[in-house]
């Protein structure tokens, strides 16, 4: 029993989970980078081209997609207006996470490294530490949705479970049956956030198969029953709103097809970095708008087809339309593939990127593992996030409405990259505190403008959003295209501020990789300001001095 003891005394201390770092590393100690956040060596760079376009047809099959057509329905548009604002937000959206998939592709290196070189050292925190919460919150939306599978799952092979007692009181918005499922299902998705990251692209190779073929067979079953999607209640209804109203609304469907993944079009680089080459991620591009189009296609079809089948109401979320069904093996199967693209999404969107966040805020203490494992315990617990979706629709409106921060911040990476540097970055330098893009005090006061004059103009369209009895005038236009609009000013206030006062400390006349010391697996000769190479880079010593 006494040594028991010990050994919980001896994990109460920090001392016991503090990473050794690896010899590779350019930080110039475990304080500021370990073996997750460094550059990827060659022998991991295992992401081929058609890992990526599995990766996009695993994220786009989950329950978000199938009911995406629903909100823009329910604003006037038709179907033939609908698929269209789809498929451009997506294509928009592919854009953005391409460009800055690349940079990830040449650097190997996670987004909150890659953010240090246009935000600065320290400024950086604020896109990660905004982005993990973000991850957090919807990691344990994300959960419930699983949970709500495993319910599906279990009533189809236990009916009974239907008639199981609850014994939780009103005030805790969740029954006894829902709580069980939830547990279950974080369970059975806990193994796998341990993955490692190089490694848990079979996971999206598998899903890419068994879903799409899953959601196929209930596209093909909802046509033979109705005879044809042509004659449902949605493929007849014409559009409620014309004009003006009629292009606003269109937009909006946009904006919010370009908000469904707009956080990855900002911390795409934590896979791409895998990448085996900067073209292997290329597919990209096309894979994103054809995916999530047609996926959302199918939900808009089966949707239709269950409304005649069923005759009660629209069916929007695909769990309720299964938990029509008689057939028990069908339910399951299609149970069971729901919560498979939904385990998938939540790693694949959420806790890896949170976990590379918490990663780069306590390199020293959390790794990639340990910090999916936080984000697990935190939105899946911490957050309740039950009781969000039951009683704080203001507040998951506002999350959902967190894009008007992520345009800009994808706008300033890309511009940063291509425009202002010219992919002339210094890796090694982006490790170190005191390096070359430490700025101003670790702030680079041309990205915090660009912040703080795109944000605000999409202010009151969100506000609006939140409390519809806030009446905001006009101001709720330019919210209906807030990720065009963020993108735009920051992007272009970003490009004017470099040009009138250029960051002269960090243009180089060529990239500097530090790719034969990582290659080498040796350490290299450095302090906190910079490594023997850095100094002798372009614009040299002078610049150095400058950066620190």
């Amino acid at each position: 029993m006494s040594g028991v003891k010990q050994r919980v005394a001896k994990l109460s201390q920090p001392s016991a989970w503090v990473l050794e770092p690896e010899a590779a590393t350019f930080a110039p100690n475990n304080k500021w980078s370990n073996k997750d956040m460094d550059v990827v060596p060659p022998h991991l760079r295992t992401w081929s081209s058609w890992d990526f376009i599995a990766y996009w047809l695993s994220d786009a099959a989950n329950v978000a997609t199938w009911n995406m057509a629903s909100s823009m329905l329910a604003i006037g548009l038709s179907w033939r207006q609908v698929l269209p604002a789809i498929a451009v937000g997506h294509f928009l959206i592919a854009i953005v996470i391409t460009l800055n998939g690349t940079i990830g592709a040449q650097l190997h290196v996670p987004f909150p490294v890659v953010n240090r070189s246009s935000f600065g050292f320290y400024f950086a925190y604020f896109s990660i530490i905004s982005r993990a919460i973000l991850a957090m919150f919807w990691f344990g939306i994300q959960t419930t949705t699983g949970g709500e599978c495993v319910y599906q799952m279990l009533k189809a092979i236990w009916p009974s479970i239907q008639h199981l007692p609850n014994h939780l009181p009103e005030t805790a918005s969740i029954t006894t049956s829902s709580m069980m499922c939830y547990f279950l299902y974080w369970l059975i998705q806990l193994p796998l956030l341990l993955i490692p990251v190089h490694k848990i692209r079979w996971l999206f190779n598998i899903k890419s198969v068994i879903v799409p073929a899953c959601w196929l067979s209930m596209f093909i079953w909802a046509l033979v029953k109705t005879g044809g999607a042509s004659g449902t209640s949605i493929y007849s209804q014409p559009a409620t709103i014309h004009g003006s109203k009629a292009v606003w609304a269109w937009f909006a469907a946009v904006n919010s097809a370009l908000g469904n993944f707009a956080t990855l079009g900002v911390n795409i680089p934590d896979f791409t970095r895998f990448a085996r080459s900067p073209k292997a991620q290329y597919a990209q591009m096309l894979v994103i708008p054809v995916a999530f189009t047609f996926f959302a296609f199918i939900g808009l079809t089966v949707t239709s087809s269950g409304y005649e089948i069923y005759g009660k109401g629209y069916l929007w979320d695909p769990l309720r339309l299964i938990d029509q069904w008689d057939n028990r093996a069908a339910a399951f199967f299609a149970s069971f593939s729901f919560a498979l693209a939904t385990v998938a999404t939540n790693i694949g969107a959420n806790s890896i990127s949170c976990a590379n966040d918490l990663t780069a805020l306590a390199p020293r203490y959390i790794n990639i593992r340990r910090g999916q494992v936080i984000c697990a315990v935190i939105g899946g617990w911490v957050l309740c996030p039950w009781e969000i979706l039951a009683s704080a629709i203001g507040f998951l409106t506002f999350m959902g409405g967190y894009t008007i921060v992520l345009g800009p911040i994808s706008a300033i990476m890309i511009v940063d990259y291509y425009l202002v540097h010219k992919k002339n970055i210094d890796t090694p330098s982006l490790y170190r505190p005191k390096g070359r893009y430490r700025y101003t005090g670790g702030v680079n006061m041309r990205a915090l403008a660009a912040i703080v004059v795109a944000v605000p103009p999409n202010l009151p369209g969100l506000i609006n959003a939140i409390n519809p009895k806030i009446d905001v005038g006009n101001g709720v236009y330019p919210y209906n295209i807030a990720y065009l609009l963020g993108f735009a000013i920051a992007g272009g206030i970003y490009y004017t501020l470099s040009m009138v006062f250029p960051p002269t400390e960090t243009l180089l006349d060529a990239p500097i990789t530090g790719e034969d010391e990582v290659e080498r697996k040796v350490p290299s000769e450095h302090d906190e300001e910079g490594s023997i190479e850095e100094k002798k880079g372009s614009n040299v010593r002078e610049e150095v001095m400058e950066a620190i």
